[in-house]
């Protein structure tokens, strides 16, 4: 389990825990966003169809970079041995990498950039997420 006692951690450690939390709201907004957009043009899909959805259809691919984000921090967050502070400093700028949405990029940066044109709950999650992308010292 993700300790939540982010006062007695290291504020590298509280920051990514904090970010955690974020993106998974993000990543909710963001799975919303596309089934929303799936279902305007195939009808309405149940949650089995979702997940498969999500595993294998090419309109949800560009997500599986943030999901594998939040696995990398959980990973980190529940390793045995306990997680450093240049860990999560690492984790925290890889985030702010993959999070840097752009009408003219390509992939993830693209889709991104387009979510948040389409949604204002993906632009709340973006916003939530953003003050946790520094690094704080």
């Amino acid at each position: 389990m993700i300790s939540t006692l982010s006062a007695t951690m290291h504020p590298q450690i509280a920051q990514l825990v904090d970010l955690r939390h974020a993106l998974l709201s993000l990543h909710q907004a963001l799975i919303t966003v596309e089934r929303d957009a799936y279902e305007r043009f195939y009808g309405r899909v149940s949650s089995e169809k979702l997940l498969q959805l999500l595993i294998d259809h090419p309109q949800f691919d560009w997500l599986h970079r943030l999901s594998e984000l939040i696995v990398q921090i959980d990973t980190a967050l529940q390793a045995d041995d306990p997680i450093t502070p240049a860990t999560a400093e690492s984790l925290i700028a890889a985030a702010d990498a993959l999070l840097t949405p752009a009408e003219d990029g390509m992939g993830f940066a693209r889709q991104y950039f387009k979510a948040l044109q389409r949604d204002p709950a993906v632009v709340m999650a973006h916003a939530t997420v953003v003050p946790l992308l520094s690094v704080e010292s």
